[in-house]
């Protein structure tokens, strides 16, 4: 069988329109919804990451205030930074492009975003509140994940849901989310034993492992989802998934290309926390 391609820049687009319209209600009440972003340094991939997100806020009509602080930035300066953002009545939103400089902890900057303003959803009470059942703001890529896997009306109820992969940023919330969904969660990592077959038995296999086509075709059950996360450029100048493409498309009913897969999805559910977290200031006020 072929898989059907999981369109991630399609239904980010019809997100989009859906938060433009939620935007102009919010104007009506007078909230305009606000996101801070905050870069550190020059990292060049975090700089054009910054930029794609300051272009979706303003398709979206989202107000976005930018900060950025150069290489030698302290923690000290920037956690001042934070404390007036959270302050600021406007913003609905902090983001703090990650990575950041060696000298500032990063752990220490997310813990002082107000859980209020957590659209990246990574602040321990955020983390905290998934983990019970209660989710306040989402981690924005393993939301986009779910998003898809609605879109695709893949009803997680039983199913063996396998996640290669344990980040904080991924791996770990997304499970969380499946497990609230009733799937059957493994996560597997750098030290699994047999993984091929823990992937072999996956209704949905979700790779977030950061390998170039770690996980391979063969090892993909037949009529099972594949939702690759990842994105690695080859020596060749290739952009690749964590998934061997190629074989794994022959036995899916569903995956994700790599790219025009789960990144677009990253920056919309961005945007809607951001809209959500202005219209919990707007019932507030």
């Amino acid at each position: 069988m072929a898989a059907t391609l999981m369109d991630g820049k399609a239904l980010a687009a019809q997100m989009r329109e859906q938060l433009k319209a939620q935007v102009a209600e919010l104007g009506k009440q007078g909230v305009v919804p606000g996101l801070a972003v905050v870069l550190v340094g020059e990292d060049p991939a975090s700089r054009v990451y910054v930029s794609m997100k300051e272009k979706a806020c303003a398709a979206t009509g989202i107000f976005s205030s930018e900060h950025k602080l150069p290489q030698e930035t302290t923690q000290q300066e920037l956690l001042a930074l934070i404390d007036t953002l959270n302050q600021d009545e406007r913003i609905d939103g902090i983001l703090v492009q990650l990575p950041l400089p060696a000298q500032i902890d990063e752990d220490a900057v997310i813990a002082a975003i107000s859980p209020l303003k957590d659209v990246d959803g990574f602040h321990p009470i955020s983390v905290g509140c998934l983990a019970i059942g209660n989710p306040t703001f989402r981690s924005c890529t393993p939301y986009g994940v779910m998003k898809m896997l609605e879109a695709i009306q893949c009803d997680l109820n039983g199913k063996e849901v396998v996640i290669v992969g344990r980040s904080n940023i991924v791996g770990k919330p997304v499970a969380l989310m499946c497990l609230a969904e009733n799937a059957t969660v493994t996560i597997c990592h750098s030290r699994t034993k047999d993984l091929p077959a823990h992937v072999k038995r996956a209704d949905v296999v979700i790779a977030a492992v950061g390998r170039p086509e770690m996980v391979k075709g063969e090892w993909i059950k037949e009529g099972a989802v594949v939702v690759d996360v990842g994105i690695n450029r080859l020596d060749d100048g290739r952009l690749v998934g964590d998934v061997e493409f190629a074989a794994a498309a022959e036995r899916a009913s569903y995956i994700t290309p790599v790219p025009g897969g789960v990144g677009p999805m990253t920056i919309t559910m961005l945007l809607f926390n951001t809209v959500q977290s202005a219209a919990q200031r707007a019932a507030r006020s």
